[in-house]
């Protein structure tokens, strides 16, 4: 089994910041991609911020320059720091990660459980 878990989600006002993190567990090989998602009532999920293994990262262009994605992957985390937050950056965000469970196992994708961020004065 593998698990990603989300830690760092809460209420802050706008122009705040909060640092999001993902931790893989289980039995896991290696992790290639991981990334954010969110998730806003009534729209469909989007992609945030993605980083590869070799820590190329790729952003929605509404997040570049605000929010930072890096990975430890001693650790098989992933991180978001977001900074000058919005009221539209309320969503529930969620973790993703492409792991290979097994050295010659074609990678899986899996979903973190989600955590809210709310955007509000």
């Amino acid at each position: 089994q593998v698990q990603l878990v989300e830690s760092g989600g809460g209420l802050v006002q706008p122009g705040g910041s909060l640092r999001l993190s993902c931790a893989a567990s289980g039995t896991i090989f290696s992790i290639d991609a991981m990334g954010w998602y969110r998730q806003a009532p009534g729209k469909q999920r989007e992609l945030v911020a993605a980083i590869t293994s070799g820590d190329s990262t790729n952003y929605a262009d509404s997040m570049k320059g605000r929010f930072t994605i890096s990975r430890d992957n001693a650790k098989n985390t992933v991180y978001l720091q977001m900074n000058s937050l919005k009221p539209e950056d309320t969503a529930v965000y969620y973790c993703n990660a492409k792991i290979h469970r097994w050295r010659f196992q074609p990678p899986n994708e899996y979903w973190g459980q989600g955590t809210q961020v709310t955007v509000s004065s």
